[in-house]
């Protein structure tokens, strides 16, 4: 029996992830008193971690439309902060970086207010105008054109690109007349999905991972992890989309493939950022992960993907 104010469907979903995260609590404790010899405490990290990420999305998804709004909206502050502590930032530019900062409760306020015009070109056109303009007026040209572009595009990709995912809550859930669940879900489907996606990438790519796709940016990354997670993340799309969304079947499949495509392409683009910067992890507020970067790097591309799919087909 549900006892929580949230649909039945979401309520039996969080049981499950709750339930996953206690097997795999209990098998790293069976693994550290069966071989105690071995070395469990980045795995014991890793699960710990993900124990804090389960509640701050439970969070995120299962209180009301406001409360949601500013947990995602603190989530893309602290991804743009980190992001903003590895790259090179000019001294002159402290206000336009108060100015970028300023854009993330903004841009929130629009989703939360429903204007979808203004949400999808604030921070693409005003933003991107404006904080050139308040830069130049400092009257410092060393460095210009590498400080604005960096900024942008850190706004884009921890602000703009992941509000997409804020703006799945507030989509109305009655418009085709056949929707299943509510914005929760679908946030829910997307971040499952992503998530999945590159755990299974990774399996893929040790249990037959031969190939490199992309040596030069991420060693790691093989092909067949590439295309293993990918179809096995169109066929979990396939299983819940039907469950969680508005979707039939052929679109939850679509759905899951480019989930599964676009989540490779966001990891090794972050990839690409860390090492052109000369880090290995983007920071270390997630023990066990890394930083928030590390985390979200997938979901930089397939949230907003998603959304505009989501949106085509049935808003």
């Amino acid at each position: 029996m549900n006892p929580f104010p949230i649909s039945d469907v979401l309520f039996y979903a969080l049981c499950v992830i709750v339930a996953v995260l206690v097997f795999a609590s209990g098998t790293i404790a069976a693994l550290g008193w069966h071989f105690p010899q071995k070395d469990w405490l980045e795995l014991r990290q890793r699960v710990r971690t993900w124990w804090w990420i389960v509640a701050v999305f439970v969070l995120a998804i299962s209180v009301n439309r406001e409360v949601s709004l500013v947990v995602l909206g603190f989530v893309s502050f602290l991804a743009f902060k980190e992001y903003l502590t590895l790259v090179p930032t000019r001294r002159a530019d402290h206000l336009p970086l108060l100015w970028a900062y300023l854009a993330i409760p903004i841009q929130y306020f629009w989703i939360w207010y429903g204007w979808y015009g203004m949400f999808i070109i604030f921070i693409p056109v005003y933003a991107f105008l404006f904080l050139p303009m308040r830069m130049v007026l400092i009257g410092e040209t060393q460095g210009f054109l590498r400080a604005a572009s960096t900024l942008h595009w850190g706004l884009m990709t921890t602000v703009f690109s992941l509000s997409h995912m804020a703006y799945l809550l507030v989509l109305p859930t009655d418009v085709t007349g056949s929707m299943k669940g509510d914005g929760a879900l679908l946030v829910l489907f997307l971040v499952v999905l992503t998530q999945f996606n590159d755990v299974a990438q990774y399996l893929w790519g040790k249990a037959v991972g031969r190939t490199k796709a992309i040596p030069k940016v991420s060693p790691n990354k093989t092909v067949a992890g590439m295309l293993g997670g990918a179809l096995t993340t169109t066929l979990l799309g396939l299983i819940l989309g039907p469950v969680l969304t508005p979707m039939g079947m052929a679109h939850s499949a679509m759905a899951g493939l480019l989930i599964g495509v676009t989540g490779f392409v966001g990891d090794v683009v972050m990839s690409g950022v860390k090492r052109d910067l000369g880090v290995k992890d983007s920071g270390d507020l997630l023990p066990g992960h890394g930083g928030i970067l590390d985390r979200l790097d997938s979901l930089t591309y397939t949230a907003p993907l998603f959304f505009h799919y989501l949106r085509y087909l049935y808003y």
